[in-house]
């Protein structure tokens, strides 16, 4: 019975590890939901982030800076822009967020935006942030999953210049 149990409950984690890296990034109707409902896409580097408590101390919010190398949709004439998201530390508590994006310092990232009250905010949550890699081979770059980050850049111009 115990082998059984055992047995069983590795099936259950290699699959829920086959299922995160499977869908980890977008699919191409997932790509176009995400390229038609944000108001701006752009790739940057984190340079900065600061997490901070909301005015009653009851949760926790940080702003990561990105420093923007390409604008595919959206006006961003600053170079920079400020990303809000719910979680993060201040003073050795930490606050964190199921299924919401969360930003390291010097990360490299595709990113879906949405414009609110304080400025900008990660569209649908984990899956508007795709983290970008360089290949340690080719030297090009990557999402996690392999994808070619000219690929998904090539699909969203494509989505945007046919607006359906």
């Amino acid at each position: 019975m115990k082998e059984r149990f055992l047995y069983l409950f590795f099936l259950a984690i290699l699959f829920s590890g086959y299922c995160s890296i499977t869908f980890s990034q977008p699919t191409d109707n997932k790509l176009r939901q995400l390229t038609s409902n944000a108001d701006v896409i752009v790739t940057g580097k984190v340079s900065g982030k600061n997490s901070s408590w909301n005015m009653d101390k009851t949760r926790i919010h940080t702003e990561a800076t990105l420093q923007v190398d390409e604008c595919l949709k959206g006006n961003n004439n600053t170079g920079s822009v400020v990303v809000t998201y719910p979680g993060g530390e201040v003073d050795g508590i930490g606050e964190l967020y199921t299924h919401m994006p969360v930003f390291e310092n010097n990360e490299n990232v595709l990113v879906f935006l949405k414009k609110d009250v304080k400025g900008y905010k990660v569209f649908d949550g984990e899956e508007g942030k795709i983290k970008i890699i360089r290949d340690a081979k080719t030297g090009e770059k990557m999402t996690s999953s392999n994808v070619r980050i000219n690929y998904l850049k090539t699909q969203i111009k494509s989505y945007l210049n046919n607006k359906n």
